[in-house]
């Protein structure tokens, strides 16, 4: 076939049915500049008409070869039709109802051999520090830094240890300061400990296990005065939501990282596709235990100085998210 009998055989199949085309297009443009709701009753009854008729014309289009440009926009006009007849058309509180109602559990469910590797990593630094600072103190300063610190380190007094427990200097300032630098400090550990993932989630174990080793030596210190069940109270109110979090954004990077090693018969970056979605969704709830977590631990932990009410409030917070993880949902249908 000459270029040019193939020009007109594109120039007449385009004349034969254009104007189905325009017609899709000026809906399609209608629906996506206000909403759908902007369409009569007879437009929304032809729209999945037209839709068809495009992926029709589309077919012959391919299959016999035509200008390319002809096959492109036909293409993109499918393409949009697809999103618009098929897809998502929720509020947005309803996708914020259905993140929190079952996508975000949902997601954490699917990974729960990851959280349950990223947990086991973050545990096993715990204890590796507590062991090795209760055994030699001079391991502390390894693990933690003096900002970190701030006094709190083997030379300091039985007394200064447990003002630092329970006391509080206005001077240093609000409650609402500082939960917001807690917040934003945690949050940083989490979204990193979530992005390394992608390097076969080798930096995300070596993070977790670096934090585990810090919180550890942390807890060594006040053990060795004899202020453990104080320490555990101090951490508990606002630890079971915080450390949570933080293994959850190590599953997320675990479950990258295993798209990445392990994609079995896709490709790495098919498999990586695969899993981000549900990695993302992670991340985005990890963001909302992190917001809580500082708000119990700027002003909860502060306001509250009973021992037993900080372990009951992080027992019932720990409930709390294992219940809302782990409690059977099934997948709405789609």
């Amino acid at each position: 076939m000459t270029r040019r009998t193939l020009t007109l055989k594109s120039k007449r199949f385009r004349e034969e049915r254009e104007n189905v085309w325009k017609e899709m297009e000026a809906l399609l443009q209608r629906i996506e500049s206000r909403s759908v709701r902007n369409l009569t009753d007879e437009e929304i009854i032809k729209l999945p008409r037209l839709y068809r008729s495009t992926l029709s014309s589309l077919s012959v289009a391919r299959a016999t070869s035509l200008d390319q440009s002809v096959v492109t926009y036909l293409e993109s006009l499918s393409t949009r039709a697809y999103y618009v007849i098929y897809g998502s058309q929720q509020r947005l509180r309803d996708r914020i109802y259905n993140f929190f109602v079952r996508d975000w559990p949902l997601a954490v469910q699917s990974a729960w051999k990851d959280l349950a590797a990223s947990s086991f990593v973050f545990v096993l630094g715990m204890l590796i520090g507590f062991v090795l600072v209760s055994n030699n103190s001079d391991w502390f300063y390894s693990f933690v830094g003096e900002g970190m610190a701030n006094g709190r380190n083997p030379a300091a007094s039985e007394d200064y240890l447990r003002e630092t427990i329970y006391g509080y200097d206005k001077e240093e300032g609000g409650l609402g300061a500082f939960a917001a630098y807690l917040f934003s400090n945690n949050s940083r550990v989490s979204i990193l400990a979530f992005a390394l993932g992608f390097a076969f989630a080798l930096p995300t174990v070596v993070l977790l296990l670096y934090n585990g080793l810090a919180i550890g030596a942390f807890i060594a210190v006040f053990t060795g005065k004899d202020l453990g069940f104080e320490i555990g109270g101090w951490l508990s109110i606002h630890g079971s939501t915080e450390l949570f979090a933080i293994a959850l954004a190590g599953a997320g990077g675990m479950l990258i990282g295993r798209a990445v090693a392990f994609p079995g018969e896709m490709s790495r970056m098919e498999s990586l596709r695969a899993k981000s979605e549900q990695a993302a969704i992670i991340l985005g709830g990890v963001v909302v235990m992190m917001f809580v977590a500082g708000v119990l631990e700027g002003f909860g932990r502060q306001l509250i100085q009973n021992d037993w009410l900080r372990y009951g409030i992080g027992g019932a917070m720990l409930a709390f998210w294992l219940t809302y993880f782990f409690l059977p949902r099934k997948a709405l249908s789609q």
